[in-house]
């Protein structure tokens, strides 16, 4: 990584931007960073860093980066930013950081705060040799910046700050610093927290497995208590002792799975009691349900025989009941031959009251005329009514056609309205036709004549304008004249009164420079002008002495007055030539010495100039007029056409109107006197046609009602007659005995379900009775059936305490079998958990230092930090024995001091004394160079380990005032050496001697308006 240029705005103590040119300052490989304390120095690598991360190092981060960095010095209106132009992996990049800041609102009072903005660009070389290249965006995303700068860095920003801006203090302590706080240094620096971590995920890790163990053993204890309780016989014993052992105990799950097997057999024997006393049980409940059942069947024949007797008497108390039943069954079934002769009778009285209802209703809707007629009479005078009905059909069609007359002539009589007040207003817009096209025609030309008189008036306009502009621009310059004349000759007066002043003073020196030079004499010293070594009456200062100073400050004022005045006089003549020009301008472009009291005056020319505008104006406005002139006349011109067309076509209507009235009057008179005839007394043919067809309709319903009367009279008297002949033939004296003596299908069948209950109970009464069985149950002694039931039930109560006794003791050995089952799996599924609690533990305590393994007892971070501290130190002796002159040496140690860690030991080996000795006895300097070689070395080490990026660039902070010069000259060799590997080292210093050593300088000056920077002496 090699730095080009930096450039700050806003930032730090810097007010206004300052640039930085790294490429200059690293040709020379060494150069300097100084300046007076606060000045702003570490600012500088604070937006180094800034640029790359987005942040500043350590301590400095604030907690609002952006009003944090702003400089206090800063306009504010002026941005911060920080842009840096750097060449890394081959890639020449310029990054451009802007933090958030406060800045005042555009509108109204306050301030608002902008966003960070940050841009990342890259220089694309030309296609060719020599062509010129271009910078390419990348990136606007803070993300995806910092993500490409940590990539091709290969380091974050607390490496960066360790490697590339070294840490001369941090180094100084860090010689000086006991194990512990040089292992907590080491680790900031290598970023050795991820060992740290191992030890504690190690830790966590065995905790966890060890839980998880303990888990497995409880699990597998409250198994065991499980069989326990599952082994407890019904008594309240608790089975076998159970192995008196805790969770964690070694073999543990040994113990509990050979307790379960004598927990098994324990319940399998109790189990085998059981089974025996369930089958003797079994025995005595079989032999007790077989008395039972022998006791409850002769007990239910006993009941039998005693039940059928009593059925026997009750069906012979019923004797008589049952022949009254027979008897009304027999005339029921005699009555069903009468049957369908009454449903006729009853079906033709209906039909033949309905016929009458029908009759009288429909005799009432005629007249009175009607009321003797027959069905016939009805006919005949229905067929009457409709004959005449038909003759009013074309009476019908000439009605309709004399009302349809009558609208005819009403549209013919608006049509005659409208035409009438059509052609008035054509003949009253007509006779004046000639007057509207003729002022038509007038107002058009008169349009033409205003359009040609506004271009003519557009052409002198823009001239006039022209000329006033210029007008205006030459009184402005007049004025500007004037006022450059005067600084002109206020310069000419401040020039020759400054080079008065320089030669007054000039001569005041010479007259003076015998006490200036007697200044320097000293006794023993030649005097530079006679040489005499003696000064007896050296001349003395007077006052108002003017020494060289005073005359240089004369001689800059002089030729700062000399510029000044130059520069005045050269803008009075840009100011006159200006002048000419718009001058000549004014005068309408006329050339010539012509005075100014003939130039017009500006505003002549702009009353000139509005008066054309106006004109102009007005001009356009009439000419304007002329589109809507010529549309006015066509539309006249189309209106005349169109009126006229109208006048003739109404006239041509109203001729047709007067042929058509004769027409339809004719047709009138004829259709009148046809319907004069047709509707008789009626109103209308209408009227009349429905007076007819209502009583033609009344006439027929009537006719068909009567004759339907007279069909149903005729059917009933028929049925009567069939009825009394069936009645008689059934035996039965009158039609309504017969009627009387029918059953509807439920009382026949209730009838009929009597007689065949009483005759099927008379048959199974019969069928009891005689049954061997039944009879000779009767004939023995009475049963004892609830002592029977008793034994029976007690039989069975034993046989079921037996079967649960025997459940039980099965259900214990399943229960105890799966649980051994699970216990057993859960053995085998700890046993890899357990082995793994082993390892990790063994590991966690190796990485603790607390194992016996562990001969150093160092732990895992002591031991990389240990591995990285033997390779800095390897690095660091190259440079310190070059800068000690070959007598100090870096080495390692693994040795334990007192109770802290081991393997984080430095010592220093002396070749002088052949001694080796602990850093913290170094002296002032000689930590210094050594804190510098570790840094050195630091860097090499850091570099390697983030895959080998080349950094071309450092910075060393503070440290170089505790050196001798030879010792100084030793350190500045080493440094100048990093050359070699085209690297450029950058000092931050206060020491005055390094200024006179180190040429290649970067000052930062301190001042009241803020801090800038001044380079000098690079390549």
């Amino acid at each position: 990584m090699r730095l080009h240029r930096l450039r700050l705005t806003a930032f730090g103590p810097f007010g206004d931007p300052q640039d930085i040119d790294f490429d200059d300052l690293s040709a020379a490989g060494l150069f300097l960073l100084h300046g007076p304390t606060g000045a702003g120095k570490t600012s500088v690598l604070d937006a180094v860093c800034f640029a790359l991360y987005g942040s500043v190092p350590g301590e400095r981060q604030g907690g609002k980066q952006g009003m944090t960095l702003r400089s206090d010095h800063a306009r504010s209106g002026a941005r911060t930013e920080v842009r840096l132009e750097l060449t890394v992996a081959g890639r020449r990049l310029e990054i451009t950081r802007q933090p958030p800041w406060e800045r005042p609102k555009k509108r109204g009072t306050g301030t608002t705060t902008e966003k960070a903005q940050s841009w990342l660009r890259e220089y694309e070389s030309g296609p060719g040799p020599g062509a010129d290249g271009a910078w390419k965006d990348l990136s606007r995303s803070h993300q995806e910046i910092g993500e490409e700068i940590t990539q091709l860095l290969g380091m974050s920003k607390e490496q960066f700050c360790q490697v590339v801006l070294l840490p001369q203090g941090d180094f100084a302590r860090f010689l000086r610093a006991d194990a512990e706080a040089r292992g907590k240094l080491l680790g900031r620096l290598f970023d050795t927290h991820r060992f740290a971590a191992v030890e504690q995920r190690l830790a966590e890790q065995r905790r966890a497995t060890e839980a998880e163990v303990k888990a497995g053993d409880a699990a597998l204890m409250a198994d065991a208590h499980r069989m326990q309780q599952a082994a407890a016989d019904d008594g309240g014993g608790t089975g076998p002792p159970l192995p008196d052992l805790a969770p964690g105990d070694p073999g543990l799950a040994a113990e509990v799975l050979a307790w379960a097997a004598v927990a098994r057999a324990d319940a399998r024997e109790r189990l085998t009691i059981a089974r025996c006393a369930l089958t003797a049980a079994e025995s005595a409940q079989a032999a007790a349900d077989r008395r039972f059942a022998e006791a409850r069947d002769l007990d239910r024949l006993q009941g039998r025989f005693a039940e059928a007797r009593e059925r026997a008497a009750r069906l012979h108390a019923r004797e008589d009941e049952l022949r009254e039943w027979e008897r009304r069954l027999e005339r029921a079934r005699k009555a069903e031959t009468v049957a369908p002769a009454l449903d006729l009778r009853d079906a033709a009285e209906a039909e033949h009251r309905a016929a009458a209802r029908e009759e009288s209703r429909t005799r009432a809707l005629l007249p009175g005329t009607f009321a003797a007629s027959g069905a016939a009479g009805l006919a005949a005078a229905a067929r009457k009514a409709a004959e005449e009905l038909g003759g009013l059909a074309s009476a019908r069609r000439a009605e309709r056609r004399l009302a349809g007359i009558a609208e005819e002539r009403a549209s013919l009589d608006r049509q005659e309205r409208a035409d009438d007040e059509l052609l008035q207003d054509a003949t009253a817009w007509l006779d004046g036709w000639e007057t509207t096209r003729t002022a038509l025609q007038e107002r058009m030309a008169t349009s033409q004549e205003a359009v040609t008189h506004a271009e003519r008036l557009a052409g002198r306009l823009e001239p006039a304008q022209a000329r006033l502009d210029a007008a205006r621009r030459r009184d402005r310059l007049t004025r500007d004249a004037t006022a450059a004349r005067e600084r002109a000759l206020a310069a000419r007066e401040h020039a020759t009164a400054t080079h008065e002043r320089w030669l007054d003073l000039k001569e005041q020196r010479l007259n003076g420079i015998a006490a200036e030079l007697a200044a320097h004499l000293m006794d023993g010293a030649p005097c530079a002008v006679c040489g005499a070594t003696e000064h007896p009456a050296p001349a003395r200062k007077g006052a108002g002495h003017v020494d060289r100073g005073a005359e240089e400050a004369a001689l800059a004022a002089h030729r700062a007055a000399e510029e000044s005045r130059t520069a005045a006089e050269r803008a009075l003549g840009d100011v006159r030539e200006a002048l000419a020009a718009q001058a000549a301008a004014a005068r309408g472009g006329q050339g010539g010495e012509a005075d100014a009291d003939e130039d017009p005056a500006a505003d002549e020319l702009a009353a000139a100039v509005d008066a054309l505008r106006r004109a102009h104006t007005e001009a356009r406005d009439q000419a304007s007029g002329l589109h809507a002139a010529r549309e006015a006349l066509a539309r006249a011109e189309r209106e005349y056409e169109r009126r006229l067309a109208g006048q003739q076509e109404a006239a041509r209507r109203a001729a047709s109107r007067t042929t058509l009235r004769d027409a339809l009057d004719r047709e009138q008179e004829g259709l009148e006197r046809e319907l004069t005839r047709a509707r008789g007394t009626a109103g209308s043919v209408a009227d009349r046609a429905a007076q007819l067809e209502r009583q033609a309709a009344l006439l027929t319903e009537a006719a068909e009602a009567a004759r339907a009367a007279d069909d149903t009279a005729e059917r009933l008297k028929d049925a009567d007659a069939r009825l009394s002949d069936a009645a008689f033939r059934a035996g039965f004296d009158t039609p309504a005995a017969a009627a009387a003596a029918l059953l509807d299908d439920v009382r026949y069948r209730e009838v009929q379900h009597r007689i065949d209950a009483w005759r099927n109970e008379e048959a199974a009464v019969r069928s009891v009775l005689a049954e061997p069985e039944t009879v000779a149950a009767a004939e023995r002694p009475a049963v004892d059936l609830a002592a029977a039931r008793a034994a029976a039930e007690d039989a069975g109560r034993r046989l079921r305490a037996a079967g649960s006794a025997c459940d039980a003791a099965a259900r214990r050995c399943a229960e105890l079998d799966r649980l051994s089952a699970r216990t057993a799996a859960a053995s085998r599924e700890l046993a890899p958990l357990r082995a793994a609690y082993d390892r990790v533990a063994r590991l966690a305590g190796l990485t603790a230092g607390t194992s016996a393994e562990n001969e150093r007892r160092m732990r895992l971070e002591s031991y990389v930090l240990a591995a990285r501290l033997e390779q800095v130190a390897a690095a660091a002796t190259v440079r310190l024995r070059r800068m000690s002159s070959g007598r100090y040496t870096l080495v390692h140690s693994d040795d334990r001091t007192g109770r802290g860690r081991s393997g984080l030991g430095l010592h220093v080996v002396d070749a002088w004394t052949g001694r080796e000795r602990d850093t913290a006895t170094l002296s002032g300097g000689e930590t210094f160079f050594a804190s510098l070689a570790l840094a050195l070395g630091l860097a090499d080490v850091v570099t390697d380990e983030a895959g080998g990026v080349r950094l071309d660039t450092l910075f060393i902070d503070e440290g170089f005032g505790s050196l001798d010069d030879q010792t100084l000259d030793e350190v500045l060799d080493v440094l100048d050496s990093l050359r070699e590997r085209d690297r450029s080292v950058g000092i931050v210093s206060h020491v005055a001697d390094l200024r006179r050593r180190v040429h290649a300088q970067l000052e930062v000056v301190k001042g009241r308006a803020g801090s800038s920077v001044r380079q000098r002496g690079g390549g």
